[in-house]
């Protein structure tokens, strides 16, 4: 049976091919992106299938009418991918005000109020998925990244609360963490200026590793994407998907390390229980 998705950030990367792989096997798609014209070569190919809508997520009114609009033309939406998002390179003081909240008004605070805008819709309809589009990134952290970890590791936490308050009303959600993916993730990014008081420090190794191209990017997008679907096809997902071998060993140091350090702990977090 057919199903009906809605996918932000449809005009590149996983977005993008996502949406060419539900439309080439028979699904309905409505794609969100903030510059016109770029799938109208899909559209003219699938026609009513694939419904094209103008969204910026830093636009909460426009978030909610949008959303609105898709549920009405579609009528029923099975599957919200919340994919829209970017990545600010920088350490944190290289970082201008101004990055840092478009930053987070794009990948976290836009992608709450897209979950809160299809919420309603869900519900009304009896239950649906909302997919994360998070990243290893959401679990473990680089040099460098800092207010890109901030909103991957506030959206994981957000959704994680939320599908316990949902899960009653019949929907569910799947947070997605790839691991670096041979995408056009890179060419977006978008630079702090660089601080020479960081050259000698892990962020400014990142910075050099990026530049000239010994950053490793294990990822195959068109497997991702893949992977991805098949979760989200899936009757009974797990709440996170890695995807990717750089995505699971690094997922899986960072617990382990984590888990260690609470495990020295336990003496000194028993006593501070009242008696």
């Amino acid at each position: 049976m057919s199903k009906t998705w809605l996918i932000t950030g449809a005009s590149s990367g996983l977005g993008r091919l996502m949406t060419e792989r539900l439309l080439a096997r028979g699904d309905r798609v409505v794609a969100t992106l903030r510059r016109e014209g770029v799938l109208d070569a899909l559209q003219q190919a699938h026609g009513e299938r694939l419904l094209v809508l103008t969204l910026d997520l830093t636009d909460v009114p426009r978030i909610r009418e949008v959303t609105h609009q898709a549920f009405e033309r579609m009528g029923r939406i099975d599957v919200v991918v919340s994919n829209a998002g970017y990545g600010l390179f920088g350490a944190a003081e290289e970082l201008s005000d101004e990055q840092i909240d478009h930053q987070i008004t794009t990948n976290l605070t836009g992608s709450i109020q897209l979950i809160r805008a299809v919420l309603p819709h869900l519900r009304a309809q009896g239950g649906g998925r909302i997919v994360q589009v998070s990243s290893e990134g959401g679990q473990k952290a680089y040099p460098n990244f800092s207010l890109y970890h901030a909103t991957k590791w506030g959206i994981e936490g957000f959704v994680e609360s939320t599908a316990q308050d949902v899960a009653p009303l019949g929907i569910d959600f799947l947070i997605v963490e790839p691991g670096p993916t041979a995408t056009d993730f890179a060419t977006g990014l978008v630079h702090g200026t660089p601080m020479e008081a960081y050259e000698a420090t892990p962020a400014g190794d990142v910075r050099r590793a990026v530049a000239d191209g010994s950053f490793e990017i294990k990822g195959d997008a068109a497997r991702t994407v893949d992977a991805m679907i098949a979760a989200a096809d899936e009757p009974n997902p797990p709440l996170r998907l890695a995807l990717g071998s750089s995505a699971y060993t690094g997922i899986k140091q960072a617990l382990e390390e984590r888990l260690q350090a609470l495990e020295a702990q336990r003496a000194v977090a028993f006593s501070a229980d009242t008696d």
